[in-house]
């Protein structure tokens, strides 16, 4: 480990300079970006208020440095089917020339309109990139527990989605009119067998019940005849992948998992900490802590293959405000969450890179960052950061890196481009 860890400082302490080159690497060799995964999540509500598009996935960059593409979220249905969380967003809404990827306004009468069609847009620019539909999320894993109980209850809801999402069989729309558009399903129940959000039925069954789920999916979608892809958004926390997941077993069905690099602390806490540290800060308040070494390493212990997981990096921030203590503001009490311009405690880092009166800190050895400007403390990640984590990713064997969420990038892909510089193999 002190190898490990003597090598992300000697990383760090020229991260800076690299930041410089990185795009113009990445844009030189963009035909040797495969080996490594390169997973970025898109919103399907950032098109409301967020007015951030997939054609500006395109326009950005990122879509050609990235490998897959996750949209968020298809939802589960009480009755134990698949839905979509927003038609209106996913294929019925026009988008004008100026929005959409191919530049071309949709018309009235066209077969699908909305994401979808833009989806395929962006596939035929970019026709290496996997898509794929994730099911429930944060707000929308309530009902997981209750589809996956049986095995009657598993078939209808692996038939639903596969039918749904896979053949393309839209409510409404001609049979199959999306089929293509997504080569794959992603699973973000959360969690399995552990509280997430309020609402969720929980079960001790959970645990087997997702392995049974995988497996589920995994038989019918090779029944399709073609390879489809079959992954799963991971805790970071040793109780919920304890209470929730077979690490030895679920990789069998799993073309990979992606594990939480984020959220460890927040402003739900009144004190000041890190979100993403490779490793434990030094004089850290709490013990033991999260870390991404930590859940790593926990996820490996259990028998997950280094190779099938992928870190997930953040592209927003956790903030607090009315802090006090003095010095770098760390680990100090706050006295509430930093307001942010959608959500209060959270920040985009196009945002927050640009805020004025702050002074930034690092810790290279823990591996992470934050800005200060004596009351507001953010901690969030910035390309220097991203390349040191690409290090970490190198190091331990990792497959690959995961980005939440795309449009918390800025206009010039810069946090994209440094994964794809970091993660790039000749």
């Amino acid at each position: 480990m002190r190898g490990l860890t003597r090598r992300l400082v000697a990383v760090a302490a020229v991260a800076t300079s690299i930041v410089a080159i990185a795009p113009a690497a990445a844009q030189a060799h963009p035909s040797h970006q495969q080996s490594y995964l390169k997973v970025g999540y898109f919103e399907q509500w950032g098109i409301y208020a967020r007015n951030y598009q997939l054609s500006k996935v395109q326009s950005s960059g990122q879509a050609s440095r990235l490998t897959h593409l996750n949209y968020a979220f298809g939802t589960v249905l009480a009755d134990g089917t698949c839905a979509s969380a927003d038609p209106w967003a996913d294929w019925q809404t026009p988008f004008t020339a100026d929005l959409a990827v191919n530049g071309k306004a949709d018309v009235a009468g066209q077969p699908i309109a909305g994401n979808l069609n833009q989806l395929a847009e962006l596939k035929a620019k970019n026709p290496k990139l996997k898509v794929l539909i994730s099911l429930g999320g944060w707000s929308g894993s309530a009902h997981f527990s209750d589809a996956a109980l049986t095995d009657a209850s598993r078939k209808k809801l692996v038939s639903s989605c596969l039918d749904l999402w896979i053949k393309g069989n839209l409510p409404g729309l001609a049979p199959g009119v999306a089929a293509g558009i997504f080569d794959g399903v992603d699973l973000d129940w959360e969690w399995p067998g552990s509280d997430g959000n309020a609402g969720n039925v929980i079960r001790p069954e959970d645990k087997h019940n997702f392995t049974l789920l995988a497996a589920e999916f995994r038989k019918e979608l090779d029944a399709l005849g073609k390879h489809h892809v079959l992954s799963a958004f991971l805790p970071a926390a040793p109780a919920k992948i304890d209470a929730g997941f077979e690490a030895s077993k679920i990789f069998k069905y799993l073309d990979f998992g992606t594990v939480q690099g984020y959220d460890y602390h927040g402003s739900w806490e009144l004190r000041t900490n890190q979100h993403s540290s490779i490793f434990v800060p030094k004089g850290a308040p709490d013990n033991p802590d999260f870390s991404i070494n930590n859940a790593i390493d926990k996820w490996v212990s259990g028998g997950a293959p280094r190779k099938q997981l992928v870190l997930g990096l953040p592209y927003y921030s956790q903030g607090w405000t009315g802090v006090t203590g003095g010095g770098n503001g760390r680990f100090q009490p706050a006295t509430a969450a930093a307001k942010g311009v959608f959500a209060d405690g959270t920040e985009d880092y196009k945002t927050v890179k640009n805020l004025p009166g702050f002074k930034l800190y690092r810790d290279p050895i823990a591996g992470n960052s934050w800005l200060f400007d004596g009351t507001t403390y953010w901690t969030y990640d910035d390309p220097a950061q991203l390349l040191q984590k690409t290090i970490y990713i190198r190091a331990k064997g990792l497959g690959g890196a995961m980005m939440w969420s795309l449009d918390g990038d800025d206009a010039n892909a810069s946090l994209t481009k440094a994964v794809a510089a970091g993660l790039w193999t000749p």
